[in-house]
């Protein structure tokens, strides 16, 4: 298979559970919510997207076989870091593009796997880490796994919703528009009464962390 890349860094996960964490991010490219173009923003089923996931023109960027977006991926880890490299498949929705193949050879290489998903799509077994971002009123199919993590508010959805899912933590983050400073008061004041649920920020945005 070829796989379709928007870019892939080094970086620093700036929010959610592994917040803190040094990671080769690799996002693919597309999505099933939205196609990424400006003028059909009001028309898709995520509005608030805020990532470039269109084409294959970013940094690393292209089309890969698995053994060129194994090599890619390495490549981006420092040489004189001697914990396991850690990668975070995002996009776009990266479900539409992971597969078994690929995921077996990053295994092969000893590579810790994480990936970001809308959560419409059921993700491939022996992935280390899911994290499932719910999105407007896409009905979640990938109803286990780490962490879910969901932006709000969203008029389409509640957290109750997905309360009883099967994940070992669940995560507000606040909506990122012009509502952001209430958005913000909103989050802390439900993880306040509901402490089963964590605050996420996204620390990479305060400190310009790509």
């Amino acid at each position: 298979m070829a796989y379709s890349v928007k870019e892939i860094y080094y970086t620093i996960q700036g929010e959610g559970r592994n917040a803190g964490r040094a990671m080769v991010f690799c996002r693919f490219a597309g999505c099933n919510l939205w196609n990424g173009r400006e003028q059909d923003r009001m028309h898709a089923v995520c509005r608030f997207c805020d990532t470039d996931f269109v084409g294959t023109d970013g940094v690393n960027g292209g089309k890969y076989n698995s053994a060129q977006l194994l090599e890619k991926i390495k490549e981006q880890w420092p040489a004189n870091n001697p914990e396991q490299i850690a990668v975070v498949f995002t996009g776009g929705e990266p479900a539409l593009q992971l597969d078994d193949e690929l995921i077996e050879s990053l295994k092969q290489a000893n590579i810790y796997i994480a990936v970001e998903t809308n959560g419409t799509i059921e993700l491939p077994s022996g992935i280390d880490w899911i994290c499932v971002s719910p999105k407007g009123d896409s009905v979640i199919r990938q109803i286990s796994g780490h962490e879910l993590k969901l932006v709000y508010p969203q008029p389409e959805n509640s957290p109750h919703q997905f309360a009883d899912l099967d994940f070992k933590y669940f995560y507000i983050q606040p909506l990122e528009d012009k509502n952001w400073d209430q958005n913000t008061q909103m989050s802390i004041e439900f993880v306040k009464n509901h402490p089963n649920w964590r605050l996420s920020v996204q620390v990479h945005k305060y400190l310009n962390i790509p």
